[in-house]
């Protein structure tokens, strides 16, 4: 828009130019009058001056171009949240956006890794991970593009998934199988995709629906935002987006309160006839201090069992205790999360030892086929503490945490022979009662030369109470994945067609399937996972 100064010069100018023609015409007028016509009556001098200045305050409203350049997330009072947040695990470092517009910031995210697994499993595939899937490989697992946009106070906001995400998030949840219409692959390439309405409310109300980021957990959606690259089961095991609707509001400039009414725990669809309720209170009191309070519930999450309800409470604090930009040592903070748990309810379709409960093992009632119920919960918990040093160019964080799933209903799902979250698999089984026990702890150093870029050199060791991790001889049958993996797979790769049952049933079953001797499992396959995991991850995470 041009400046106040630029404007004035260009209206005087212009007027000089309307005195000269004024002159020029007077001066006509008096040496030659203008022939008269039968049609019309000269225009006067007057009526000339008239119609120029028309045209000169036309002009000079098109210069001032009065169109008002109004955010999506303009308030007349302050603005929430104001002030350097880029210390904080799940934030980001980027303070600049040298390619934005008015209408539109843009954003491109790369994130490509190499992991060395000490087990060095045959096929090169990982399991129990949102992070990691391949070993010994280069491997590309995020390439994102898409960026916010505002107009008015209409905003919205877009980033796809292609890379490694594509598939291995949509393999985690089973929801899409729940009627017509593959949503997994509707969605597959889609990250975050919702558009919203911002009102000059208060210090701001949000509106928005569509595909949007959790942050149950704390870590964010993208590594390149984080501490670290492998996030602890607290994270890995909870939601990275919701799909719905949210609320936001700011009743100040430091609290916000956001509901959710969403499908389900990080679901494209119900999985059964009840959408999912929750939300978020975010306070940040302090330029230095970050509390965010996330709980979940109502949701019946567990696909085919919709009398099965799940609960869930996730909270965290966040600490800046150091900042002295004057020393070569110049930032430190610290993290902390816990998460409690539970799944409830009768299987009024299943065995009747498909009853969970919060608390204790109770006995079912007679009416849902008696039996015993199951307690099925998740406990969690895990803490990082970070450094940085010479101006924030370098970073070494040290974290890890521990959980405990009985019931294993939150337990990331190992993709054996192509298993997913909908397949299940009969080699790991989710079946209540089932138990899953896991701690980890990982340093990573950062080299942050830009904004825009980090080199991270990560070291991770992950314990399982049960085998699970992947092993040396992979998690792949012979000649690859044979299409079956709800089954055993014979040891010639084939399935034998055989799921799991209670008691061992199933592998006697599938041995005779598979043509082998009842009573020995040489005929069939097994995938070979194990208690312990050691990792080393290299990766160049572009954020812009």
């Amino acid at each position: 828009m041009p400046s106040y100064r630029l404007q004035s010069t260009i209206v005087t100018g212009l007027a000089f130019l309307v005195c000269l023609a004024a002159a020029g015409i007077s001066a006509s007028a008096q040496a030659t009058p203008p022939p008269q016509t039968s049609s019309s009556a000269p225009q006067t001098t007057e009526q000339q001056l008239a119609d120029l200045k028309e045209r000169l305050a036309a002009l000079e409203k098109t210069v001032a171009d009065p169109t008002p350049t109004i955010s999506a997330e303009r308030t007349k009072k302050s603005a929430p949240f104001q002030g350097d947040w880029t210390w904080m695990n799940s934030n980001g470092r980027v303070v600049d956006s040298p390619m934005s517009t008015k209408y539109f910031t843009p954003e491109f995210r790369a994130d490509t890794n190499y992991t060395w697994n000490h087990n060095h499993p045959t096929d090169d595939s990982m399991g129990g991970s949102t992070e990691t899937f391949r070993s010994d490989e280069f491997q590309l697992e995020q390439l994102s593009f898409g960026g916010d946009l505002r107009l008015d106070n209409v905003r919205g906001r877009f980033l796809t998934m292609f890379g490694e995400w594509a598939t291995t998030t949509p393999r985690n949840d089973a929801s899409y199988n729940r009627g017509q219409w593959d949503l997994a692959d509707a969605y597959r390439y889609v990250s975050e995709a919702w558009g919203g309405y911002h009102f000059d409310k208060m210090h701001g109300i949000n509106v928005d629906a569509g595909i949007f980021v959790s942050y149950i957990g704390l870590f964010s959606y993208y590594n390149a935002d984080n501490w670290a690259y492998q996030p602890s089961y607290v994270s890995s095991n909870t939601p990275w987006f919701f799909t719905g609707l949210r609320l936001q509001f700011f009743p100040t400039d430091k609290l916000k309160i956001e509901p959710w009414i969403i499908n389900g725990w990080q679901t494209y669809a119900r999985p059964n006839s009840k959408p999912g309720l929750g939300g978020q209170i975010l306070w940040r009191p302090k330029p230095w201090l970050d509390l965010v309070f996330n709980n979940y519930g109502v949701g019946e999450d567990a696909l085919g069992l919709p009398y099965r309800h799940r609960l869930h409470t996730d909270d965290s604090i966040e600490v800046k205790y150091y900042d002295n930009k004057n020393k070569y040592i110049d930032k430190a903070a610290f993290t902390v999360t816990a998460d409690a748990g539970c799944e409830y309810g009768l299987d009024g379709s299943g065995p009747p030892n498909m009853n969970v409960a919060c608390h204790g093992n109770p006995k079912a009632p007679a009416s849902s086929g008696g039996g015993q119920s199951f307690k099925q919960d998740f406990l969690g918990w895990m803490a990082y503490d970070r450094t940085w040093w010479d101006k924030d160019k370098y970073a070494l964080t040290l974290g890890g945490g521990m959980m405990t799933n009985p019931g294993r209903y939150l337990t990331l799902l190992p993709p054996i022979n192509g298993a997913t979250a909908f397949t299940g698999s009969p080699y790991f089984t989710e079946n209540p009662g089932d138990q899953a026990h896991a701690w980890d702890m990982t340093v990573t150093y950062d080299y942050m030369p830009s904004q825009y870029i980090t080199f991270r050199t990560e070291s991770g060791y992950r314990h399982s109470s049960v085998p699970y991790w992947t092993g040396r001889g992979g998690i792949t049958p012979p000649g690859g994945n044979n299409g079956s993996p709800g089954t055993y797979a014979c040891s010639t790769g084939a399935s034998s067609g055989v799921g799991w049952s209670p008691g061992g049933a199933g592998i006697v079953a599938a041995e005779a399937a598979c043509g082998g001797p009842v009573g020995q499992t040489s005929a069939v396959w097994f995938p070979s996972l194990v208690k312990d995991q050691f990792v080393v991850t290299e990766a160049i995470l572009v954020r812009f």
